[in-house]
């Protein structure tokens, strides 16, 4: 071979080299590269007047995905977590929701109440995205096929099982009831289902007075209203910071009548607003305060080293609604559905107790009937 032969020879392997080199480079990161997350979203109100709730839910489903990545995440893939706060805003919650699916959520925990579910159930069918709550509990959305599911009773079973432990704690009494008309699809639909039992039982249902929480009518002129039916006892279907500060007034103006609430009001914050107050103070509520469960006691140990605080009942089923979520994705198979998977796993293990699925997305837990003692929600026997 002549001299022009080897040069040509060796700029042939030159380029095959350069061409080897290349493609090792492009492929490298092919290799390398981590799968694409998957998006999740959390929706409820962490701000404004009753940001409890949220708060509770936000932190219970952050500490839920971190867990999940820490152990691997979904089939192989990190879970990405989008957060938004609703404010309590239809219009704010419709909107954050548009965001989240336009943003690649494959599904969605919250909303944490069911005003802000009834404006966002539709955008997730629209989207055949799926909303799991913790807290929403109206009958509006039961027995519906739909893209809403929840880990929490509807509203009638809970408040129908409230209604009969009054009845057989006091008796045939007159009851007079304030409830909370800025969520109206809870607090109407509780109501109902607690006075159909409660007149069933023989009790006296007297005129229910609505307010708008932070609202123009003063909570003092409320409880003068409430207090003029000559009531034997009182009933708050509220939030905890309107339930606390009505108690207090209640106690104000001299009436010592017992009270009970609905369990949205039994967060923390109806401790440390209403002192005093709502000693004695009856709730009943699907959560259990005194659960020996491990994964419970795992859950409670972890919350309260990270966020200092309790979970209480929103922080335990918003976390019972994202490891609902995360064990579906784990399992779902080819083309299913968010949906779709759930329904075919149907049974998950809760915090404290297993959450099972009919058909339509609903559950059906037990009431725990709690009271207020020296600051604390006790469970009662």
């Amino acid at each position: 071979m002549g001299n022009s032969g080897l040069f040509v020879g060796r700029r042939v392997v030159r380029r095959w080299a350069a061409a080897i080199g290349f493609l090792g480079m492009a492929i490298l990161p092919a290799c390398t590269m981590q799968p694409e997350p998957i998006i999740i979203g959390f929706i409820g109100g962490s701000s404004g007047r009753v940001a409890d709730l949220g708060i509770a839910g936000r932190d219970a489903v952050q500490l839920a995905v971190e867990q999940r990545n820490q152990a691997g995440g979904v089939a192989g893939r990190k879970v990405k977590l989008l957060i938004r706060d609703d404010q309590q805003n239809p219009e704010v919650a419709q909107r954050v929701m548009r965001e989240l699916i336009e943003q690649g959520a494959v599904a969605i925990v919250g909303p944490m109440t069911s005003a802000m579910a009834m404006v966002t159930v539709p955008i997730a069918n629209e989207a055949r995205v799926l909303l799991v709550s913790p807290t929403v509990s109206t009958e509006q959305l039961s027995g519906r096929d739909d893209h809403f599911f929840r880990v929490a009773s509807s509203n009638h079973a809970s408040a129908r099982r409230v209604a009969q432990y009054v009845l057989q704690q006091s008796g045939r009494q007159r009851l007079v009831a304030a409830h909370d008309l800025s969520n109206m699809a809870y607090s109407e639909s509780w109501l109902a289902g607690f006075g159909a039992a409660y007149v069933d039982g023989g009790g006296e249902m007297l005129p229910a007075i609505g307010f708008r929480s932070g609202g123009e009518v003063s909570l003092r002129q409320l409880a003068r209203e409430l207090l003029a039916s000559k009531p034997d006892r009182l009933l708050i279907v509220a939030n905890s910071v309107d339930t606390a500060l009505l108690c207090q007034q209640l106690r104000k103006l001299g009436s010592r009548l017992p009270i009970v609430a609905a369990e949205w009001a039994a967060t923390e914050r109806l401790l440390e607003l209403g002192g005093k107050a709502v000693e004695g103070l009856l709730v009943g509520q699907s959560f259990d305060r005194r659960s020996t469960a491990p994964r419970y006691q795992a859950l409670r140990e972890v919350y309260l080293e990270r966020f200092h605080r309790e979970p209480g009942f929103g922080g335990v089923l918003a976390y019972d609604a994202a490891n609902v979520l995360l064990d579906a994705l784990s399992q779902r198979q080819g083309t299913q559905s968010v949906k779709e998977a759930v329904l075919k796993v149907r049974r998950f293990e809760g915090a404290q107790a297993p959450i099972v699925f009919d058909d339509f997305g609903d559950v059906n837990q037990g009431v725990v009937m709690t009271v207020v003692r020296d600051g604390r929600l006790v469970v009662l026997k």
